[in-house]
């Protein structure tokens, strides 16, 4: 299919909120009407100069609820009569066609994806529509990538999984480590620090949800990505080195672990496509955490034995779901963070970038030059999540010209490498920014 063919006239919508009611999928609604609020306002390039929405799920009552809650929060950017209401299950493949024939891109918040997230993605396929989602589970997003990947092109529609806070601060931030560094980035690390305030932090149980299940079936990931048969990534460059699990960090002067999210898988598959794609030289990557004093060490080393244990067998992940909060020492639960405790969260994520000046050869020498780049952003899982979903739409929507020739699954990082997406966030609030750049 020509590019940009199956974005023709005659879909009604530009964005559908699927799963609209959830717990992530309300704010998500609310990050739409804030985007068609400025697009009215002359912000935005679509060619109608106004975003069409519309939210879907399953009950109309609680469809309407939250379009009444984000026009009491949003006051005078509130969404109207004009927002579209649809009824859509994700047991009713009939339901989820109808839905992807009538919008250019659904965002799809129903998760655990590794359970709701395949019958959205062959429903868009196969009707035309892109789709977006904010999962942070390697299994889904690689599986997508096998099962659809084809079909997407010959459609040419985009599939852009991880497009949440797993993992867009860090597959565009190595992008732009990469960018601003003056010769070739051979290896980058990242670390997370969330600080939370008072309030203390809050997540959702659907993140931890999708936590206990990725965990209980590692092996599966293995066995897949046999399937893919993946070309290997060289190594340009001086090898970066494996730290252990646990290590304690002079920069930040707190100890830090291995990041568990999906990020490492992300980034991966950026650079593969990068490289053999477009003959660009991959970056290799490490993703950590910080984690504080020994104290915090001690307390998580305990729950996350805990963690892992249990959730290698049945009823452990049965005691492990039904109890978030308990076992995640009340960080998890299923009334998700207060509001509170979400404006006194924030994060940043630190880059250390090496690589080679122009005119050094990466292949025979150490590496001469350094940068450090930060990404800084809002509460991460319900406020910088919504805000990279729904720029990574406006990216689809609007620099359609910058996307990659052909349709597919893509990683976010392989799709909106020449897109304005990292300008898009920075309005927004989640932040790029060069730290330093030592000299040569």
């Amino acid at each position: 299919a020509a590019r940009g063919s199956t974005m023709a006239a005659g879909r009604v919508y530009d964005i559908v909120v699927f799963g609209a009611s959830g717990f992530t999928g309300q704010f998500v609604v609310e990050e739409v009407a804030r985007a068609a609020a400025a697009t009215a306002a002359g912000e935005g390039q679509l060619c109608s100069g106004r975003l069409r929405w519309a939210v879907a799920g399953r009950s109309r009552e609680k469809l309407r609820a939250v379009l009444d809650r984000a026009a009491e929060r949003l006051g005078k950017a509130a969404p109207g009569e004009e927002v579209g209401v649809l009824l859509c299950d994700v047991g009713d493949a009939g339901s989820l066609a109808a839905m992807a024939k009538q919008t250019r891109v659904v965002l799809n918040c129903v998760g655990p994806y590794r359970f709701f997230g395949e019958p959205v993605v062959e429903a868009c396929v196969e009707n035309g529509a892109s789709c977006i989602d904010i999962s942070g589970e390697p299994q889904f997003l690689e599986g997508m990538y096998l099962k659809y990947n084809e079909r997407a092109a010959e459609k040419g529609v985009y599939v852009v999984g991880s497009c949440g806070f797993d993992s867009i601060p860090a597959d565009m931030g190595v992008l732009y480590t990469r960018d601003k560094l003056k010769g070739t980035l051979t290896a980058v690390e990242s670390f997370l620090s969330v600080k939370s305030g008072p309030e203390g932090l809050g997540v959702h149980d659907g993140t931890w949800k999708s936590a206990v299940y990725g965990l209980a079936d590692e092996a599966s990931l293995k066995k897949l990505r046999k399937q893919i048969g993946y070309a290997p990534v060289p190594v340009v460059g001086a090898k970066l080195k494996k730290r252990g699990f646990m290590f304690y960090s002079p920069e930040f002067k707190e100890y830090c672990l291995t990041f568990m999210g999906s990020d490492g898988s992300v980034v991966k598959r950026t650079q593969r496509y990068l490289h053999t794609e477009l003959q660009q030289t991959p970056v290799q990557y490490g993703a950590y955490v910080t984690v504080g004093g020994l104290g915090s060490v001690i307390k998580l080393m305990f729950l996350g034995m805990l963690f892992l244990l249990l959730v290698k067998f049945n009823f452990g992940r049965k005691l492990l779901t039904k109890y978030p909060e308990f076992f995640s020492a009340g960080r998890f639960s299923k009334k998700g963070p207060t509001q509170k405790q979400m404006d006194g969260t924030s994060f940043t994520m630190t880059f250390f970038g090496e690589g080679y000046s122009e005119g050094q050869d990466p292949q025979n020498a150490k590496p001469n030059v350094k940068i450090c780049t930060e990404v800084k952003g809002p509460e991460p899982g319900y406020v910088a999540t919504p805000i990279a979903m729904v720029q990574a739409a406006l990216s689809l929507l609007e620099d359609s010209a910058s996307l990659p020739k052909r349709g597919g699954v893509y990683s976010p990082g392989a799709a909106f490498s020449k897109t304005r997406l990292i300008d898009r966030l920075n309005k927004r609030g989640v932040e790029f920014s060069v730290i330093s750049k030592p000299e040569v």
